[in-house]
């Protein structure tokens, strides 16, 4: 994956306004991680998203709220804990209804609930009929919401072909229930096992209609991005290219680059190691200028 591929691979045109750059909704945010969902929001609004919607904790939310003006901020019933519960989604319907991506998983840190949430996510879209709708959302999951992801396999039904999985080597070898042993042909085997778009420490991996997959490879990209919230900076990306009417592959591989070259500028600014998550997403407007022109 090199500049010049996606400078062929140009991004949508930016739009009129911002309900022609489309609709994120990010949904996390437990009580002791509400700054994951931040980050994920901020990015999406980096990468050109028009409208973000973060529906968290409900002892959080307005704190959110605060602390990115340019959202939307809705709270979601939270257990003794802090932690996100799958109830509640009624708070949310009109919002899923408009997004064009769903990104969950950043903040959420309790893997039973998170797995109750998809089940309950699934659920409504079951019932509803909406997915059976062309337009409904890209679902991007990240973090916790992929490990409940194994769990619900067999119910994946209504997601299956607009998945976009973000996971990091670890959360991999979940998703495969086996250590990883070859990245790239381990990031193929996810994206065809659960018919998804797949970005895992720059490798995509698409599912072709065959056996076979489409792999692409990262070739930047610093030490550095090996630090707190960086994944959710990656998912947030993901998750805003996807929203303004990119393919799926599309917005991961764009977003995957978009990242790396973010922490190569950084690195060049402030060294390797030491540069913050949130600054990581400051870096993408100029990125995608450079590439998209």
């Amino acid at each position: 994956m090199t500049p010049s591929l996606l400078r062929d691979w140009p991004l949508p045109a930016p739009g009129e306004d911002k309900y022609s750059r489309g609709a994120v909704l990010v949904i996390g945010g437990a009580r002791a991680t509400p700054g994951a969902a931040l980050l994920a929001g901020t990015a999406a609004l980096r990468a050109g998203a028009g409208k973000i919607t973060l529906a968290v904790a409900e002892s959080v939310a307005v704190h959110v709220g605060v602390a990115l003006p340019e959202c939307g901020s809705i709270a979601l019933p939270e257990n003794a804990g802090g932690s996100v519960t799958g109830e509640g989604l009624d708070r949310i319907t009109s919002y899923l209804e408009r997004a064009d991506a769903v990104l969950i998983g950043p903040g959420l840190d309790d893997l039973e609930l998170a797995e109750s949430l998809l089940r309950a996510l699934l659920k409504r879209e079951e019932s509803s009929g909406a997915a059976d709708d062309a337009g409904a959302p890209a679902v991007v999951l990240d973090a916790y919401a992929l490990g409940g992801l194994v769990k619900i396999e067999d119910e994946l039904g209504p997601w299956r072909g607009r998945l976009v999985l973000t996971p990091n080597p670890t959360e991999a070898g979940i998703l495969l229930g086996r250590d990883v042993e070859d990245l790239g042909a381990d990031v193929a085997e996810i994206a065809r096992r659960f018919d998804a778009v797949v970005s895992c420490q720059g490798y995509i991996a698409a599912p072709e209609p065959t056996e076979d997959s489409v792999l692409w490879k990262i070739t930047t990209g610093y030490g550095g991005l090996g630090t707190s919230g960086s994944g959710d900076v990656l998912a947030g990306a993901i998750a805003g290219l996807r929203a303004r009417g990119t393919s799926d592959a599309q917005a991961a591989c764009w977003g995957t680059h978009l990242h790396a070259a973010a922490a190569d500028r950084l690195a060049s600014k402030l060294g390797p190691l030491g540069f913050l998550a949130r600054e990581l997403a400051d870096e993408l407007p100029a990125l995608m200028l450079e590439l998209n022109t």
